[in-house]
């Protein structure tokens, strides 16, 4: 095990990338904020072989699972009367034993009555992943506020705000960001929109920053590039680096389409932006002294606009970025130059996806909507390497992965696989 972490954080450092926070899987997009996972995973599972326990999770939510030494934590929502949309919601904060599944304790953050819906099929009332540094663990509900546990469920802060009006009524859902003392979090709908940094011991207001955007659910990737700290946000209209310290604009660029949802990632010299709906494109930005507008420079420095992913967030590992579309088609493109090592490949059958893609040890996961978990081999040729089902179950939530086991979060049921 410690071999195995010595050469997977040698491997990360020599693409430059960030160092690791600590954690086993402590936000949405692992340790490493590529998707990325520390160690091993398992490759063989189903419904009865390899679950080392199943964990009931009620109500409704497809936020994913994060994880800290032998703790888990999930938000769902209940609703009143039968289950209708819009009827009264009780948010919940749950916290599971990591290797029994026992359930350790629940919150209900707030019981109120939303203002507006979600996607009907895939959308929820606790669909922002919560995030930890093992000092704090925040759940941020959008418009029904952020609220601050200690690891024990004891609430230590929170914070309400105005109602948000989301494109087509699809809901909120954006992911929480910590670094050090500052938790970062995102309001890009179709009113006026906005960005705060708050004290994650305090809740007090940091900074904030008016923003003109369109509904998005990208969540800001913080980066230390050149001597600065800063958050990057990609959304439709452009895509914003801002000075942790202050939110003050270090460079700004235009050109990705409507309802951007990936997660940037970033390899040390570039990021990585992408939209997959309404005029796709892919952005490689070169951050090397980059200040100002970027729109039209040679600072962007390649673009794609075939099998870019509309809802799933990519991974980037060993100089790859691997995306893929909602309808199931995986890419792999080279990091530098943009050229593809294979690209639009169909998986072994027709698929949807709405988790995004994690990886352990040369390996791709890939949760689908039909209950299978989809494994590839890493690296520029395409090799399946098995299909996992657990029989009628349904994923949107990403994965999770630690210490050779990974968690899955289904309909209502969260996995053990060891």
């Amino acid at each position: 095990m410690i071999l195995r972490l010595s050469l997977l954080l040698i491997a990360v450092c020599s693409l430059g990338a960030e160092p690791a926070v600590e954690g086993d899987w402590p936000r949405w997009r692992g340790p490493f904020d590529n998707g990325v996972a520390r160690g091993d995973a398992p490759t063989s599972w189903s419904d009865t072989d390899n679950i080392a326990w199943k964990a009931e999770v009620p109500g409704r939510g497809h936020s994913s699972p994060v994880i800290w030494g032998d703790r888990i934590f999930l938000t769902t929502a209940i609703a009143a009367d039968g289950g209708a949309e819009l009827s009264e919601q009780t948010l919940l904060v749950l916290a599971y034993d990591r290797k029994t599944g026992k359930k350790l304790w629940e919150q209900a953050a707030v019981r109120e009555t939303p203002h507006e819906g979600y996607h009907r099929t895939y959308g929820s009332f606790a669909s922002g992943s919560p995030v930890t540094d093992g000092s704090v663990l925040i759940a941020f509900f959008g418009s029904r506020g952020v609220y601050a546990y200690s690891l024990d469920g004891e609430m230590l802060w929170k914070k309400d705000f105005p109602e948000l009006s989301m494109r087509n009524a699809f809901g909120e859902g954006v992911a929480p960001v910590l670094h050090g003392d500052t938790l970062l979090l995102t309001f890009d709908h179709e009113g006026e929109d906005w960005m705060l940094a708050l004290d994650k011991k305090t809740g007090k207001q940091l900074w904030r920053v008016d923003r003109d955007q369109p509904s998005g659910w990208a969540p800001p990737l913080v980066i230390e590039h050149g001597g600065k700290t800063q958050a990057i946000v990609a959304a439709p209209s452009t895509v914003v680096s801002y000075d942790i310290s202050s939110g003050d604009i270090i460079w700004q660029c235009a050109g990705l389409g409507l309802n951007t949802i990936p997660a940037p990632v970033y390899d040390g010299k570039r990021v990585f932006v992408m939209s997959g709906f309404r005029d796709p494109n892919l952005l490689a930005i070169d951050l090397d002294g980059a200040t100002g507008d970027l729109t039209g420079t040679d600072k962007i420095l390649w673009t794609n606009q075939r099998g870019n992913s509309y809802t799933p967030s990519p991974v980037l590992h060993d100089g790859i970025l691997y995306m893929l579309t909602d309808n199931g088609m995986l890419s792999a493109l080279d990091a530098e130059t943009g050229k593809p090592h294979y690209q639009q490949q169909r998986l072994p059958k027709p698929y949807r996806f709405k988790s995004s893609l994690v990886a352990a040890e040369g390996k791709l996961y890939m949760a689908t909507e039909d209950g299978d978990v989809v494994i590839v081999k890493m690296g520029p040729e395409y090799e399946v390497i098995a299909t996992n089902t657990i029989a009628d179950e349904f994923f949107i939530a990403t994965p999770a992965i630690a210490d050779g086991e990974i968690y899955l979060r289904g309909k209502n049921t969260l996995y053990c696989i060891r």
